[in-house]
């Protein structure tokens, strides 16, 4: 197997917000993405969360969307590897994502398709305001972080 690496690149400020910066490479897989629910966006007396303070989390990244009309699900998808090859798996997300404009999963069915150098990862549906590239370099050319790719 050949050794590289693979990042997302934040398209949005909001998925920059979510990445911490523009860039941020992906530790391990697979790597799991979801919706931030344990922040209260609805008025008292709901529950900010119904998960426990000690509980395992769901995502290795939570995105964190406010507003009344949500894209993003919980357990929305995951990128995987497989030798040299990366997937994009739909965790049985409602709005399903958009790879390369093409729609994976929705209505909560699951889907994956394989994920290539430079494609665009959209959250949801095309309205939704996270936005990734995702970029895969092998590790001798791995760029520094602080500037970008």
């Amino acid at each position: 197997m050949s050794a590289y690496v693979a990042y997302l690149k934040a398209l949005t400020p909001e998925s920059k917000a979510s990445l911490g910066g523009s860039l941020f490479r992906i530790p391990h897989f697979p790597f799991k993405v979801g919706r931030e629910c344990r922040v209260s966006v609805r008025p008292l007396p709901f529950p900010s969360s119904r998960r426990r303070p000690d509980s395992v989390p769901n995502n290795d990244l939570y995105l964190l969307e406010l507003g009344n009309i949500l894209n993003v699900s919980r357990e929305h998808f995951l990128i995987d590897r497989q030798g040299d090859t990366f997937i994009i798996v739909d965790r049985g997300s409602i709005c399903g994502t958009l790879l390369e404009g093409e729609l994976v999963g929705e209505k909560r069915k699951g889907g994956w398709k394989p994920l290539h150098n430079s494609d665009v990862i959209i959250v949801g549906g095309s309205e939704s305001r996270f936005v990734f590239k995702f970029v895969v370099v092998a590790e001798s050319e791995e760029p520094d972080i602080s500037g970008g790719i």
